[in-house]
């Protein structure tokens, strides 16, 4: 069965790192047709990595059922899926957790601490962070054995890809005689970096940080921002605003810009977001990465009650489906328990009091914010065990958090399954 590059991008045939192209069959027909992936278990191998993530990896991608851990080595995905696009997703794969972050090389062990997963490169020795938003690394985390064990397919992988690499002559010193695909007259024309999917958080965070950097530039040289945020200006923007708006977006500490009922920052951006979402006919597109560029520029964008006006202005009646487009960019903008609470705070003014036909679906919207990690459970919980008149009034709140009984009470039991689960695996 032919080779290929483990990094397609590298076209050269002495490239050391290697592995099988995919090879798929299709089996059934109908409602029972199926992909099976005869060679799946050489090709993860190839990469160092169990099968049951590759497989979950295709899964995920193609929201097809597959099966993780079978007896007879058959890796099936449900549906017809064409190898040669089963090939790009790998691409994909290798990108987020195979590839070291710095030299582009597939030597990387997995390594999973205090729930981070860590690629840690025998190649350059760099040791960089997979994204935890990734759906693979939610299974990942969950998959791993406690203690920080390796699983015995993950430790078979890795021995089998280092016998494998060691053979090919992997213990040269990397600048004396590295691989050809590691020089830059090798790489990729995007200086080998591999494509991002268009939408991934990955894009997001290469486009926030390219276009921030820029910001700064500006910043340094004191260019003039198109909008002007000293306090005289913002005072006058202040007053134009509709008076719902003023009562709605300034709450917040009296030692903060905005409190006791003056114009702040927090105001022109709220106001910014509704209007931009009007011009582009729905705040569903209004693009992350504008936002959150705008609340930089403002100045706000690592403030606590920054979240606390988009959790009242970035959704609408369809807010169970947007949480999740909204997550990626959420967490970058929350670094603390207090950004949390502000953030619970919005919504809990956003959902009593300007849709409260919202507030029988609150389980399901805290369910949603949760599973995408934008709140901690502890903060969840401390949420919803009492009331509070900070962000509306105290017989709103009580209605808000009633309703929110369904989603309490679910947390409470799947917390209290897993230290049962615990307590039994240590007996």
């Amino acid at each position: 069965m032919a080779n290929i590059n483990i990094r397609r991008d590298v076209t050269d045939p002495f490239y050391r790192y290697k592995m099988e192209r995919l090879q798929s069959k299709i089996e059934g027909k109908g409602n029972g047709i199926k992909t099976v992936i005869v060679n799946l278990s050489s090709v993860a191998q190839s990469l160092a990595r169990p099968p049951s993530y590759v497989i979950k990896y295709f899964g995920f991608e193609l929201g097809a059922q597959t099966n993780t851990n079978p007896a007879d080595d058959r890796w099936i995905i449900n549906g017809a899926h064409d190898a040669a696009k089963l090939q790009e997703y790998l691409d994909g794969f290798i990108s987020k957790f195979v590839l070291c972050k710095k030299c582009k090389n597939p030597e990387t062990d997995v390594n999973v601490k205090d729930g981070h997963i860590v690629l840690d490169c025998k190649a350059c020795g760099q040791r960089s962070d997979v994204d935890l938003r990734l759906k693979l690394s939610g299974f990942i985390l969950k998959m791993q054995p406690k203690k920080g064990k390796k699983d015995k397919s993950t430790k078979k992988a890795e021995r089998a890809a280092r016998k494998k690499a060691e053979a090919n002559g992997v213990e040269e010193d990397s600048q004396n005689g590295g691989s050809p695909g590691d020089s830059d007259s090798n790489q990729a024309d995007d200086g080998g970096e591999v494509e991002l999917e268009a939408g991934s958080d990955d894009e997001l965070t290469r486009r926030i940080k390219e276009e921030a950097k820029e910001i700064e530039v500006e910043d340094a040289k004191e260019v003039e921002w198109t909008v002007d945020v000293s306090e005289a200006a913002v005072q006058a923007r202040a007053k134009e605003l509709p008076d719902d708006l003023k009562r709605a977006l300034v709450v917040g500490d009296d030692d903060e810009e905005g409190a006791n009922g003056e114009a702040s920052s927090y105001d022109v951006f709220g106001k910014w977001v509704e209007d931009s979402a009007k011009e582009k006919g729905g705040i569903d597109k209004l693009d992350n990465v504008d936002i959150y560029l705008k609340a930089k520029e403002l100045g706000i964008e690592s403030k606590h009650r920054t979240l606390t006006v988009l959790a009242m202005t970035l959704f609408n009646e369809n807010i169970l489906k947007q949480i999740e487009g909204r997550s990626g960019m959420l967490k970058k903008m929350i670094s603390s328990e207090r950004h949390e609470k502000a953030f619970l705070g919005g919504l809990e003014r956003f959902v009593g009091q300007d849709k409260p036909e919202l507030i029988p679906q609150i389980s399901g919207i805290l369910l949603k914010i949760y599973e995408n990690d934008v709140v901690s459970e502890e903060v969840l919980k401390a949420w919803g065990s009492k009331a509070s008149k900070k962000y509306v009034d105290i017989k709103t709140s009580k209605a808000v958090r009633k309703s929110a009984e369904k989603f309490m009470e679910w947390l409470n039991t799947a917390e209290s399954d897993e230290e049962e689960e615990e307590e039994s695996d240590d007996e």
